[in-house]
């Protein structure tokens, strides 16, 4: 220090510093957060708080007050109450909901061997099942968590059921209600069916709830209900389930939520929708099949103003191939947050909330499960693709695939027409056949990706084992990982076809397809047959790569996709009606 710049301390540092704090108290972080309450608030804070920590203790104090069946029915279960009331008013997220029901199962699991089985103790009964030809399971698999932690006894037969066996099981197994769930468009006309056939053996005594995401209320509220001659219902969730419930056994438990009803808007997906954070592409799995006129594939001889391109790329090799050696969280960038965080995790905006607010929120407290989610399955997914380009030609609505020679016909899509609009095809993109014989085919190219079946195996254990909100974030994670798998390998599509002119530099913007060119799942409405996987089994060969179709057209496992992939500039998605 120079001789100018000299300066005294004339106070000490120490003393100053803690006169500063000599009125902030300091803060306990160990505190009992039951300390002061009774046996029963102890309880009902364990449900809805979630927290499982001294359980046990408190339910054996509970225990010197109230038998184990009091304890159930007049503690626990008016705490899921609360929990149900607080999710009704957007005051509680479903995650959260599904840890209070952990604790609820925890504690439900160790009054059991204290108590002997009483006639009538339960609220009610109900048998669930997904419908014949369905392997999804998720929303089922939420409505058992949420009913039987709310005091109902759930009967959950599986996925894949026929009607058969839904019957003899509900009247084997003494069920007041039959619960049908699926995913599929065919799964609406599987239940309509499935009405039919109890009004011919006269079982439609039996009142039936009915959810999925291709259901509308409308369809069953108006269209099913007329041909049913008893009483069924919709259920647009697992709370609408519980409140159901409650009504057809006699009880108002689940009435609590019927604010979920009033909930914002949705997308076509069932997701809500936000437009200041980033517009999310329609999604490309393969469950989401439209119902579609067969007339609609009838070529009329007026076609989209859809013009063929001048230069087609030439294929970058003939046939299939496959990759299997991926950087995952290199993929995990790929994630759409918004699909991962507000469509299969469920965390939505409060009302009264800004999405500016809601987006930190999730900044702060989802991102942080989204990362370590990441490191916990970086061992279970399995990343695995096939892909291929073939040469091709359209022919009315049909798009033909060619062998090595580009004149021979291997297989032949049929895909449906608009009826008005710009009558777009999708066999428009492509050269028409007489195009290709002068000039030479068009090049198409398919890919199918997976992320493995361990995912799906640790899904069921954390179910089974009443780790319900872990299994709701696997499943998620699983689920959204495939689609990542396919943005990206879309991208690489678009590289060696040599149409990556307009690749975005903002990675979220591939989630509403701004770039050169489309993919199609099948079982979207240009698309919309599950059964064409068949023939992309047959060009593509994924079998070597674990995949497998089930006898409704269905990737198994689940956590796969599939898609058709298009060069032409003006291909983007577009809805047949």
């Amino acid at each position: 220090m120079s001789g100018t710049d000299e300066r005294t301390c004339t106070y000490d540092p120490l003393i100053a510093l803690m006169a500063k704090f000599e009125n902030v108290k300091a803060t306990n972080t160990s505190a009992d957060p039951f300390e002061g309450l009774g046996p029963e608030d102890r309880l009902k804070k364990h449900i809805v708080d979630g927290v499982k920590k001294s359980l046990e203790t408190h339910l054996e104090d509970a225990l010197q007050t109230y038998t184990p069946l009091q304890i159930i029915n007049d503690i626990l279960l008016d705490g899921m109450k609360t929990v149900g009331e607080l999710f009704g008013a957007g005051k509680m997220q479903l995650p959260f909901v599904l840890q209070s029901a952990e604790v609820m199962k925890a504690a439900v699991r160790y009054l059991e061997p204290m108590m002997e089985k009483v006639e009538g103790s339960e609220k009610g009964s109900i048998l669930l099942a997904t419908v014949a030809g369905d392997v999804h399971d998720i929303g089922k698999n939420l409505v058992d968590i949420i009913l039987s932690n709310n005091g109902y006894r759930v009967e959950n037969i599986g996925i894949k059921q026929p009607v058969n066996t839904i019957l003899d099981e509900a009247q084997k197994r003494k069920c007041q209600v039959i619960g049908l769930s699926g995913l599929l468009v065919k799964s609406t006309l599987i239940m309509r069916d499935n009405l039919l056939e109890m009004n011919e053996r006269n079982l439609s005594h039996f009142p039936v709830i009915l959810g999925g995401a291709a259901l509308t209320r409308g369809y069953v509220e108006e269209d099913l209900r007329e041909i049913y001659d008893g009483r069924v219902f919709y259920a647009q969730d697992a709370f609408e389930g519980l409140r159901l419930m409650g009504e057809l056994c006699g009880e108002d438990a689940g009435k609590a939520a019927t604010a979920v009803l009033d909930q914002a808007p949705v997308n076509d997906t069932g997701r809500e929708f936000d437009e200041e954070a980033y517009t999310e592409t329609p999604r490309v799995r393969s469950h989401r099949v439209g119902v579609v006129d067969p007339e609609l594939y009838v070529f009329s001889g007026v076609r989209s103003d859809v013009e063929p391109v001048q230069e087609v790329p030439p294929l970058p090799f003939y046939g299939a191939r496959k990759f299997t050696k991926f950087d995952l969280f290199e993929l995990y960038k790929f994630i759409n947050p918004i699909a991962l965080f507000r469509g299969q995790w469920q965390f939505r905006r409060p009302e009264g909330s800004t999405n500016a607010e809601f987006n930190q929120w999730l900044a702060d407290e989802v991102e942080p499960i989204f990362q370590t989610m990441q490191r916990e399955l970086a061992t279970v997914l399995q990343p695995k693709v096939k892909w291929g380009y073939f040469p091709c030609a359209s022919d009315g609505n049909d798009l033909i695939i060619f062998a090595e020679d580009g004149e021979t016909e291997r297989e032949r899509f049929r895909f449906p027409r608009q009826r008005d609009l710009r009558r777009q095809c999708l066999s428009d993109f492509f050269r028409p056949i007489e195009v290709a014989r002068e000039h030479g085919p068009d090049t198409v190219g398919f890919h199918i990706v997976t992320v493995g079946e361990e995912v799906s195996k640790l899904e069921k254990e954390l179910f089974a084992n009443g780790d319900f909100q872990q299994y709701l974030y696997v499943h998620g994670m699983g689920v959204e990982t495939a689609e990542a798998l396919a943005e990206y390998w879309h991208k690489q599509i678009r590289t060696e076809l040599g149409i990556d002119d307009q690749e975005p530099e903002d990675r979220r913007l591939l989630f509403s397809a701004k770039y050169h060119g489309a993919r199609y799942s099948f079982g979207y409405p240009a698309c919309p047959n599950l059964e064409d996987q068949a023939q992309l089994f047959r060009l593509l060969e994924p079998e070597e790569i674990g995949i497998t179709l089930s006898e409704e057209f269905m990737l198994v496992p689940e956590q796969s996709t599939s898609a058709i992939i298009v060069h032409h500039p003006e291909a983007k998605y577009f809805n047949i009606r």
